[in-house]
């Protein structure tokens, strides 16, 4: 009798402290979102509320905070690859690496550590599958822009979900012949490819894993900036419904959900502030997503919300001791667009676009001279700008690691940036802190300052990992 009441208590133990680990876990990881940019979003929101302050996103109102420390092994400030790398595997490495060190070793991802404990696991960006971040839980590659051999890794992990926007096109091998698209190897090892979220919903009950990208037509490298999306454009905060509701059938293993809001990043790079803005708002809802499924099971679910590094050096005030974020709203859509619109208008008009046809498409996408008074050394940029690219010479396009931007969209974000106050001391990324928030079981391990290669290794033992 004695020896049988040991034996329960300690299975009562055993169940007590395996009931105490993160059953769920959700890991999102904002591309290039800074304290600035989480902080100037809150701002932004307030503002537009007529107000001075802030107004929490939800995930900045999580019970535990902290910040992390981004360097990698070859330099002060990161590239995608080598932070995300530390975030997936707690090891630091160099910039341009996919999970392997500085001797080009293979190094577990935290998306592994799950997977051998028995957990299903999910991988999903608003950018492309092939891309840095999500590359680094499942592929292992010496060089980030392998992206056709970081394809081929997908299905090696053999993690049961994987969304985004598509697959980049691959480069051509040495010997000059293109590399072959990657869906039938995919489809050989057992995925199936939903095209939009009717073709997953069609398909998702019968597949035993699942690759979920955009429909044909749209763009592999990312979905639609928020501030650009359209009716029927696939979203991060739809892609992590299903991602759920994908890991949670049948069996109920438990699950590992990484989620990258990509285009934080892209926006940064082209110190585009409304648009960054407006994609920390959108990723805070797919947060929204996870968070509800946390309250249907809070003793069991743990998320955590971070970033890779900071992009642009988002500086919030310039000369005076002033913002006016409020101002960003009047800007329609992102400088992409914008730049859009003018290359289309110069086509239109066979390059005879005239001043008064860029005065009322700034007015019409920008606010200018409608919403938002510009001071006489505002127009004169714009309309430098403008007798430039129009009159005197070839328009000499802006150049920066996700776009190619003709130079009155440029002037134009110039001026939208002095109008809000926003600095920038950058259009690449900078080394500074990252805010981690988190909630949920073990959520207390991410309090304080920490490196960045701490998280993934605190993620594995709140969760139990092997």
């Amino acid at each position: 009798m004695k020896r049988l009441r040991c034996i329960c208590i300690l299975l009562f133990l055993f169940s007590l402290a395996y009931a105490q680990q993160a059953k769920y876990v959700f890991y999102f990881i904002g591309d290039g979102m800074g304290v600035n940019q989480v902080n100037g979003t809150e701002m932004y929101l307030a503002e537009q509320e007529g107000r001075i302050g802030v107004k929490p996103l939800l995930f900045t109102a999580f019970p535990i905070t902290g910040f992390a420390t981004t360097f990698s092994a070859s330099n002060s400030v990161t590239d995608s690859s080598a932070a995300g790398t530390a975030l997936a595997t707690g090891k630091k490495t160099y910039n341009g690496a996919i999970s392997m060190d500085n001797e080009r070793n293979v190094l577990q991802t935290v998306a592994e550590q799950a997977k051998r404990s028995g957990r299903k696991v999910g991988i999903a960006t608003s950018v492309s599958v092939d891309h840095a971040t999500p590359a680094v839980f499942y592929a292992h590659q010496p060089d980030r822009n392998m992206y056709y051999e970081i394809a081929l890794d997908l299905p090696k992990a053999g993690f049961d979900f994987y969304a985004g926007s598509g697959f980049l096109k691959p480069a051509t091998f040495a010997n000059g012949k293109e590399a072959p698209t990657v869906f039938p190897v995919f489809e050989e090892a057992g995925y199936a490819i939903a095209r939009g979220l009717d073709d997953f919903k069609i398909k998702a009950a019968q597949a035993g894993k699942m690759i979920l990208i955009q429909k044909d037509g749209a763009s592999p490298s990312s979905l639609p900036y928020a501030i650009d999306r359209k009716e029927g454009d696939m979203t991060l905060a739809q892609i992590t419904e299903s991602a759920i509701s994908f890991l949670t059938k049948d069996r109920d293993k438990g699950f590992f959900l990484m989620v990258e809001g990509g285009k934080i990043d892209h926006a940064c790079h082209g110190n585009d502030a409304a648009t960054a803005f407006e994609e920390v708002i959108d990723m805070d809802n797919a947060v929204k997503v996870a968070y509800e499924f946390y309250k249907k099971h809070p003793k069991e679910t743990l998320i955590v919300v971070t970033a890779d590094h900071e992009t642009g050096g988002m500086g919030l005030g310039t000369i005076k001791y002033e913002l006016s974020l409020k101002s960003l709203a009047s800007q329609k859509q992102s400088q992409d667009i914008l730049s859009r619109y003018i290359t289309n208008l110069r086509k239109d008009k066979n390059n005879k676009v005239s001043w008064e046809d860029i005065q009322s498409l700034l007015a019409d996408k920008m606010g200018f001279w409608k919403e938002l008074p510009l001071s006489w050394e505002q127009e004169r940029m714009l309309r430098d700008e403008y007798e430039l690219s129009f009159r005197r010479r070839k328009a000499v396009f802006e150049e920066t690691l996700y776009a190619r931007t003709e130079p009155l969209a440029a002037a134009a974000k110039k001026v939208m940036n002095q109008i809000a106050m926003v600095g920038w001391t950058s259009v690449n990324h900078t080394a500074g802190y990252v805010p981690i928030f988190a909630i949920g079981i073990g959520s207390e391990l991410f309090k304080g300052k920490m490196d960045n290669t701490e998280i993934p290794k605190r993620i594995a033992k709140a969760a139990g990992y092997k």
